[in-house]
């Protein structure tokens, strides 16, 4: 099987109780664009046998763009573990990942990409830019909003208010990873779509 051109992580916690928490909203958006193409999320083993790295995750694979997406069942603060067994395997550069996560300090539903940038805060990015040694590679943050305590807030489900945006936004933030792996472009997604969501 070829390897994939490019890998995109949806970070987030392993487990039913945590599926619905702000913290694995990165899951959900991976859920939605596998969807629209009716591809299936399959257990690491299910991966090209020349893989011999870490298998705590699940993995979807686009065809069309040759990207394989790729949901880490660490716990958050350990994704990088996967991140860069998968990333030597299949021969990408930093620039040819792009990472999608939860972010406290955006409103609710709110969405920005960014091409490179440091964890702020966030345990999973820090697990992954120290596994990488580098920050520059892309990233989309979904905004989940704040609390005073950050820790329980991470946990809680979304209100059902914030349910109907954040479902608008996982399909926007779909939209966006495929421009990007269609394209190939992280500054022209930006510019397409930050117009978009920042009228």
């Amino acid at each position: 099987m070829e390897r994939p051109r490019k890998l995109v992580f949806g970070l987030g916690n392993p487990g039913p109780e945590y599926e619905d928490t702000r913290h694995n909203v990165g899951f959900r958006v991976l859920d939605h664009l596998a969807g629209d193409v009716g591809s299936l999320f399959e257990s690491a083993r299910h991966l090209d046998a020349s893989y011999r790295g870490p298998k705590k995750f699940r993995h979807a694979r686009l065809f069309d763009s040759n990207a394989l997406l790729v949901k880490p069942e660490t716990w958050m603060n350990l994704s990088g573990t996967v991140v860069r067994p998968l990333a030597d395997w299949a021969g990408v550069a930093p620039q040819d990942i792009l990472v999608v996560y939860d972010d406290l300090d955006l409103p609710v539903a709110a969405l920005r990409i960014r091409p490179h940038g440091g964890a702020g805060g966030q345990k999973g990015m820090r697990s992954i830019i120290d596994e990488l040694e580098t920050d520059r590679f892309p990233r989309l943050r979904v905004g989940i909003g704040r609390s005073t305590d950050a820790a329980r807030h991470v946990l809680s489900a979304f209100s059902p208010a914030e349910e109907t945006e954040i479902e608008i936004s996982i399909a926007e933030a779909s939209e966006a990873i495929t421009d990007w792996l269609l394209h190939g472009d992280i500054e022209g997604t930006m510019t397409r779509f930050h117009s978009r969501w920042n009228p």
